[in-house]
């Protein structure tokens, strides 16, 4: 009799720092139509919901935000029967009073990447018109901002995050033009990762760590050293964050809060 297939109904996308978060832990080395996810996905138990954990980085961080597979990641979780989805990312702010070390539960997505246009499933015919106007989940973000609170994280409910291609930090000119937008933090990785599991239709939530000023007036140039200082000094509260999180989460989703499974009904890969 051949084993139970391993499935999973959250996933978790992180970066430096969360790769072993899980209890009874078991990789799975997932096959994608687009080729191998970031690294193998790690399946676990918490608080009796089974959840898959991929770090979008690679399993030591060698993947810069351009070279990240989002597609096979995406992908990955998708294909092991996850529905929520939960993006912890770094983030710089674009305003002084977000400061290093507290969270934006994100709300609204601008994307000026270049240069990835492997941001879609869609890859032919008319189809892949798919609704993107709320970016991210109204169903998961209250949950988000309630489980900071609880895990004593100061939070933002909801903000605006622009999403560049990086490698490279902005310039001061970038980074006041964006702030004058009224933008609230910066990142790399939120686009397209949020729009892809819009298209198959998964739930996501995103959460940013402040990690810098960006590049702000008066503040000091960014630095990727001071950047992991702050992700590592934070990791065992992003941990109990998520720790809070996951058991909040309704194991249905409720459609007069949460259209994100909706965009399976505009087009093949709902079929």
């Amino acid at each position: 009799m051949s084993p139970a297939p391993i499935s999973a109904e959250i996933g978790v996308f992180g970066g430096s720092g969360f790769y072993a978060f899980l209890d009874d832990v078991v990789e799975v080395a997932v096959h994608t139509p687009y080729g191998a996810p970031s690294a193998p996905v790690a399946v676990g138990t918490v608080a009796d919901r089974r959840v898959a954990f991929l770090p979008r980085h690679g399993a030591h961080h060698e993947l810069p935000p351009h070279r990240v597979d989002f597609r096979a990641n995406v992908w990955a979780l998708h294909s092991l029967g996850v529905t929520r989805v939960i993006g912890p990312c770094a983030a710089g702010s674009l305003r002084s009073d977000r400061r290093p070390g507290e969270v934006v539960v994100l709300d609204q997505l601008v994307d000026r990447t270049s240069g990835r246009s492997r941001d879609t499933f869609f890859d032919g015919g008319v189809a892949g018109h798919v609704s993107f106007s709320d970016p991210y989940c109204g169903e998961l973000a209250p949950f988000a901002v309630a489980a900071a609170r609880s895990s004593g994280v100061t939070v933002h409910d909801g903000g605006t995050v622009v999403v560049v291609p990086g490698p490279r930090f902005s310039t001061r000119a970038e980074s006041a033009y964006f702030a004058r937008q009224g933008w609230d933090v910066i990142n790399m990785t939120q686009y397209p990762e949020a729009y892809l599991c819009r298209e198959l239709g998964l739930c996501y939530c995103g959460m940013a760590l402040v990690t810098d000023f960006d590049n702000l007036p008066g503040e000091s140039p960014v630095r990727m050293d001071e950047v992991f200082r702050v992700l590592r000094s934070n990791v065992d509260r992003t941990r109990s964050l998520l720790f809070e999180l996951i058991p909040r989460i309704p194991a249905q989703r409720t459609p007069s809060s949460c259209a994100c499974a909706s965009a399976l009904d505009q087009g093949p890969l709902g079929s």
